[in-house]
């Protein structure tokens, strides 16, 4: 497994590459956002950008959600998959925040964790983006693919994946390293046929050194 030195060497090169890695969904409130992160679960944040837009100009609280006959929500949201089980996500998620947190999403992670549609990945990711306050790291599957490459994590649970990378990357990194393994499993480290000859950091990845 990489030290801490080569973490910080990794993050520090992947941050020169991608100097404008940001969070890809697009949102005003950290109630839109929770909203996005349910529609993203198997679904590209460009698919669910395309789809929020027209629903946040009609409905963007939870009252608004709640009140929303959920056959109107479902035609609203189809085209991100899935859409009966997020569109029951969203309606529980919407009366969970309106009836115990007075229509605000707490700014609590363990909370967060307890809300329908909101797993930890999800709670990270609110945590970071809307609250300015990264916990923890968000798991998806470019930030596994990229810690099994690397060798920083063996495991293939998230949630077991996130705790290595917590031991050895410091916490001022925590940000960065969110946006910046999206980026990077989004150009270079693709799934397959990864662009190793390309990529900034080969020299210190086992996948590239033992391929």
């Amino acid at each position: 497994m990489s030290n801490k030195h080569n973490v910080v060497k990794i993050i520090e090169i992947l941050k020169n590459t991608y100097p404008d890695a940001k969070c890809s969904l697009n949102f005003k409130t950290p109630f839109e956002l929770g909203i996005a992160v349910i529609l993203s679960a198997q679904c590209t944040d460009d698919r669910v950008n395309k789809t929020t837009p027209y629903i946040f100009s009609k409905y963007n609280t939870p009252q608004d959600f709640v009140n929303l006959d959920i056959k109107i929500l479902e035609n609203l949201i189809h085209s991100c998959g899935f859409y009966k089980t997020k569109s029951r996500n969203i309606k529980a998620y919407a009366k969970k925040i309106l009836e115990e947190y007075d229509g605000k999403v707490p700014k609590d992670m363990n909370k967060l964790i307890n809300l329908p549609g909101i797993g930890r990945k999800s709670a990270n990711v609110i945590m970071l983006e809307a609250f300015n306050m990264p916990l923890g790291i968000a798991v998806d599957t470019h930030a596994k693919r990229i810690s099994n490459r690397l060798g920083l994590s063996t495991n293939n649970e998230p949630s077991k994946i996130e705790q290595d990378l917590l031991k050895i990357i410091p916490i001022k990194y925590y940000k960065d390293v969110n946006h910046l393994f999206i980026w990077h499993g989004r150009n270079i480290c693709v799934s397959r046929n990864p662009k190793c000859n390309n990529c900034p950091i080969s020299n210190l990845c086992n996948f590239f050194i033992t391929s």
